[in-house]
């Protein structure tokens, strides 16, 4: 494997479809409720490392495949998470929930440790353990924080009798 990676860029375009698509669908759904400016800064320069680091490998920082069969062992469990990335987004598409959130960024954080340690990438391994915690820590905050809020308006317009 050469400085390209075009595995890697057919999973992030993969990845990235279900997050489009709701997008368009949600025009603000990707909002931040949590405001930790630090945790975010942290986790947007690790996603788009991580997302960079799929798709170009810097000569000299990785090992490529280093056991046998390992391109195959990297297709097939990326190939899994993408799977169930996609249905964890099909089946909570409109539900958000705490259960979602979580998936959501565990998957994607997975898929890049994974990615690191089977290409024995040093800069991916460094960036998605930049992004991991931030990534599910936000998704988490932002999920019970919009929980209560949404509990918090159920309460208030609920008639009392």
């Amino acid at each position: 494997m050469g400085w390209f990676n075009v595995v890697g860029l057919v999973i992030m375009i993969l990845m990235m479809i279900p997050n489009v698509l709701y997008a368009v669908k949600q025009k603000d759904a990707f909002q931040n409720v949590w405001n930790n400016k630090l945790v975010e800064g942290m986790e947007q320069i690790g996603r788009y490392a991580c997302f960079a680091l799929m798709i170009f490998n810097i000569p000299y920082t990785y090992a490529g495949f280093w056991f046998p069969h390992a391109f195959f062992v990297y297709l097939a469990v990326n190939g899994g998470l993408l799977f169930s990335y996609c249905v964890v987004w099909a089946v909570f598409f409109r539900n958000n929930c705490l259960l979602r959130a979580v998936l959501l960024s565990v998957i994607p954080s997975v898929l890049f440790l994974f990615s690191a340690i089977t290409l024995a990438s040093v800069p991916l391994l460094a960036a998605s353990l930049l992004f991991a915690p931030c990534h599910i820590a936000i998704s988490v905050k932002n999920s019970l924080l919009s929980e209560s809020e949404r509990d918090f308006h159920a309460r208030q317009f609920r008639p009392s009798f």
